[in-house]
């Protein structure tokens, strides 16, 4: 049902509240407004990555203006990170039935409060509070992304599309650690979180200007709050495991992972049956586990676990200063926005599959040249960039396909769904090269990206081709782009 098209139902706060603003009839019939729609996402795309890693170069400062330990700091990176992939399937359900563009917009408006609020914050409980709201509004923004450029762009402009948003997210991961280090530099670690709310502020206003109103509305179901209750400590259970076992080197911490992985088990367990037996379920489970989608689901989560475990070791093993590190990692940003936009036109000739795991072997072969010759600008460069083009090819095309391959009303949750395992795979990402780092070295660590790398590639070379599960045909997208 359409919450724009029915106000009737709704009068007064509640139906402002939840009615979906209409673009100017001058940019709905414009011919750049799809691509005005696409780049009001990438700025919600480039918002939640950079913050996602530019907080993590201010955690000294923020220790030692508050006073506290190291591990009550690091809960400024780890709250933001627990909340935003615990909660990103929930909130593309809710935006299936109440509208992406109208949680997009709360994304934004939520977001850029919370950065004002942690700018002022006058201790550390009030600023992860803050962090919190932050990730609860990067998860609406990131839950909708993909969302809402498969269902406004035409498919044989999709891949191109969603290679534009990809670049947008490498962008802002591998451009938060430079600009953290600068913004700490001129003005200290508040500055961090005042950075972001021009940002925030033009995103929403575009947002109610470019972006189109949510045509294909999923049932208004009642929710699925005991699915939510379940999969929140599940996702927090593995996160927590992982960020505690980077560290762990005694008895007490490895007690604690293996108290969490239970933990994890379990509330996995308990909430596949209940997505099994709901009437309406969070997650679409046989959607998920289709052939066509759960392959390619588990190699995007490979291909970020490379990603962040990239960008987190190349720094480690650089004794260049923060400004030519970012100025090395900027690579792999501009790499995926030149190999994206053909993406489109490779999978039209050669079919999703052989791109996508040709390009995860691309991949694999970037991470053998920075084994072999070492992380300088000499081997860097190129190996970074083989490795941003083997990505700018993978992830539209095999975000495409997922996509593809769900009906239009649960375009949200799928976009959840996807985006949560790239936030699991970043928190992987983390956690494997730490602890590779730390046992074998910068060659290790490169070899077993690789290794993962050709893992993914595999998953995608056996993924089945994108089709409505259940029917053996191929997906017939209804389109958004002509909505008010």
């Amino acid at each position: 049902m359409e919450i724009a098209s029915r106000p009737g139902r709704m009068s007064g706060a509640a139906g402002a509240l939840l009615r979906e603003p209409a673009r100017p009839a001058r940019i709905r019939e414009s011919s750049l407004a799809t691509v005005l729609a696409v780049g009001t996402v990438c700025i919600g795309s480039f918002l939640g990555q950079l913050d996602a890693s530019i907080v993590t170069i201010a955690l000294a400062d923020l220790r030692a203006d508050f006073g506290v330990s190291l591990g009550l700091a690091t809960w400024v990176s780890l709250s933001y990170l627990v909340t935003l992939v615990a909660t990103i399937a929930a909130l593309g359900r809710l935006a299936d039935m109440y509208g992406r563009k109208l949680l997009t917009l709360y994304g934004f408006a939520l977001f850029t409060v919370a950065s004002a609020g942690a700018a002022l914050a006058p201790g550390i409980g009030v600023l992860i509070v803050c962090r919190v709201a932050q990730a609860l509004g990067a998860a609406m923004l990131q839950a909708n992304s993909v969302a809402l450029i498969a269902t406004t762009v035409e498919p044989r402009r999709l891949t191109a599309a969603l290679g534009a948003q990809g670049a947008a997210q490498a962008f802002g991961l591998s451009l938060g650690p430079l600009a953290g280090g600068l913004l700490l530099e001129l003005g200290g670690w508040r500055w961090v979180f005042w950075a972001h709310i021009p940002a925030g502020v033009l995103g929403f206003v575009l947002g109610v200007l470019l972006l189109p109103r949510t045509r294909a509305h999923a049932p208004r179901t009642p929710f699925d709050w005991r699915g939510l209750a379940l999969l929140m400590p599940t996702v927090s259970a593995v996160l927590l495991a992982l960020s505690v076992g980077e560290s762990a080197r005694s008895v007490g911490p490895l007690a604690a992972v293996g108290g969490l992985v239970l933990v994890a088990a379990l509330g996995g367990v308990l909430f596949v049956r209940r997505e099994s037996s709901a009437a309406s379920p969070m997650v679409d489970l046989p959607l998920v586990l289709h052939p066509a989608v759960g392959p390619r689901l588990a190699a995007g989560m490979l291909s970020f676990l490379v990603l962040f475990g990239l960008l987190l070791t190349i720094p480690q093993n650089s004794d260049d200063g923060a400004v030519a590190v970012g100025l090395l990692l900027a690579t792999l940003p501009i790499a995926i926005g030149v190999a994206a936009p053909v993406a489109g036109t490779l999978v039209t000739r050669l079919g999703v599959r052989a791109v996508t795991s040709g390009a995860m072997v691309c991949v694999a072969g970037g991470l053998g040249l920075l084994a072999a010759g070492g992380s300088g600008p000499a081997v860097g460069v190129p190996s970074l960039a083989l490795i941003g083009c083997g990505l700018g090819l993978f992830t539209p095309s095999n975000n495409g396909a997922v996509m593809a391959a769900v009906p239009a009303q649960q375009s949200g949750m799928a976009s959840g769904v996807v985006n949560m395992t790239r936030g699991l795979g970043t928190a992987l990402g983390v956690s494997v090269s730490a602890l590779a780092y730390a046992a074998g070295g910068f060659v290790a660590t490169m070899l077993l990206l690789a290794a993962i790398a050709l893992g993914g590639a595999l998953l995608a070379a056996t993924a089945a081709a994108p089709t409505v599960p259940g029917s053996g045909l191929p997906r017939q997208r209804e389109n958004d782009r002509a909505a008010p």
